[in-house]
């Protein structure tokens, strides 16, 4: 055998091992990943469901319910997931039933480019998986895009929503922050092109990071890529003009209503908690110092008390 073919032989191997040991390492990284998934559920009193509603298939979280345990819903934010909250509704689910979806075009569930994302849209998603589960009365809590779509939700719905926890909530955008000035410059944080972004991304939502291991960053990194086209649809539906004004809208609010916000959000600016509480009627704010723009992520023993608190100060 020549040198050169030897050379060319050995580069094959390399190549095929290489292959090999990054294939072997992708599926022990998603074998973790699944594992440690299980463990919070398994751990925070959840149990991982696949439901169609409307139909449109929907992946949700649910703990275990009877007649003395109240209803707790909880929304997450835009290009986030279900599992934004299992931390947070660990503090929740002894005494609560907590259902926590994933919205369509999120998570687990149906991703189709055929459906609308508006916050109306939404909306009626939710109503649609409430109604298929046969939930009719219930406290309901959201977070950013989620705190947005649980105010409209309380407006449509008012005979359902006996309580609402608004965490950082979007809606209102009177008071600029650090995102509106990257979108003004067409930067676009919030959507994850590359495995880097993500990591900036959470940079820039977390104030308070919640240690995570690499193995888990790494697939969460890998799949909010994946979501690239469809979190782009929904940034575009969301952003299209509502057929009314959103601050007027949310005065029909009849709910008693927590509005919760990290003083150092980037996403959407801490100041915009004084417009939620003047609009909505009987309404307070909880400002959370050195926290950014998700508490129930970066503080949720403490937000978590805060809610329990408030839903037994009802």
């Amino acid at each position: 055998m020549t040198q050169s073919r030897r050379w060319a032989r050995g580069i094959r191997l390399l190549i095929i091992s290489v292959t090999i040991l990054l294939t072997g390492c992708t599926g022990i990284k998603y074998s973790l990943y699944e594992k440690a998934m299980n463990y919070e559920r398994e751990k925070a009193g959840l149990f991982l469901k696949t439901i169609e509603a409307g139909g449109k298939s929907i992946s949700l979280l649910e703990s275990e319910h009877g007649e003395n345990k109240p209803c707790i819903v909880l929304i997450h934010g835009f290009a986030a997931n279900k599992e934004n909250w299992v931390r947070f509704a660990a503090y929740l689910t002894d005494t609560y039933h907590v259902v926590v979806m994933d919205l369509p075009g999120h998570g687990e569930s149906v991703k189709d480019f055929d459906l609308q994302y508006t916050y109306d849209d939404q909306v009626g998603y939710v109503n649609e998986i409430l109604t298929q589960l046969n939930i009719k009365k219930f406290h309901m809590s959201g977070n950013s895009m989620g705190g947005a779509i649980s105010a409209l939700y309380a407006v449509a719905y008012p005979e359902q929503v006996q309580s609402l926890f608004l965490i950082d909530p979007a809606g209102i955008f009177v008071y600029d922050c650090e995102l509106t000035r990257l979108l003004d410059k067409g930067e676009n944080p919030l959507i994850v092109s590359c495995d880097d972004d993500f990591y900036k991304l959470i940079d820039f939502a977390l104030e308070k990071k919640p240690f995570i291991p690499w193995p888990i960053t790494s697939v969460m990194a890998e799949k909010a890529v994946a979501n690239e086209a469809i979190n782009r649809k929904i940034f575009k539906d969301l952003h299209k003009a509502l057929p009314y004004a959103f601050s007027d809208a949310i005065e029909k609010i009849t709910a008693p209503s927590l509005i919760l916000w990290g003083a150092e959000d980037r996403v959407i600016h801490v100041n915009n908690a004084s417009i939620f509480v003047k609009q909505i009627p009987n309404s307070q704010t909880v400002i959370l110092a050195g926290v950014g723009h998700a508490p129930m992520i970066e503080v949720p023993e403490e937000s978590a008390k805060i809610y329990i608190d408030f839903i037994d100060s009802l």
